[in-house]
């Protein structure tokens, strides 16, 4: 039975629709530079999100998930930067820096509560 709310699925979705962002990019030097930024930075959460679920320890667990934190964050800069410039029009960005703001929110509670446990 698959769980109604997967989080390595949600990640991967995100990737997809960073990359539907990433082939509509005009290719100018900005743009280009800006893709492969954040080729690597919404990649890396999905993947990071697989190696925190065997962490060795709550503090690698701890410390995973914020290499994921910060690499949402990164994301949400480049995607801010297409926006301002504007490289896109907004309702093709919008959705997306939403659902970004949503897992920037997910995993700072979860490495909020992961510390809290460490020092019960």
């Amino acid at each position: 039975m698959k769980r109604k709310y997967d989080l390595e699925e949600r990640l991967i979705d995100f990737v997809l629709k960073i990359d539907e962002i990433i082939e509509q990019l005009p290719n100018t030097k900005l743009a280009n530079h800006i893709a492969g930024q954040l080729i690597r930075s919404s990649t890396s959460p999905a993947l990071n999100y697989g190696e925190a679920q065997s962490a060795e320890s709550q503090k690698d667990f701890i410390h995973k998930m914020q290499v994921i934190l910060k690499e949402l964050r990164e994301t949400r800069v480049c995607l801010k930067i297409i926006i301002k410039k504007p490289l896109l029009e907004d309702y093709i960005l919008l959705p997306v820096l939403s659902e970004n703001e949503e897992l920037n929110a997910i995993f700072a509670q979860s490495i909020k509560t992961a510390k809290s446990n460490m020092t019960k």
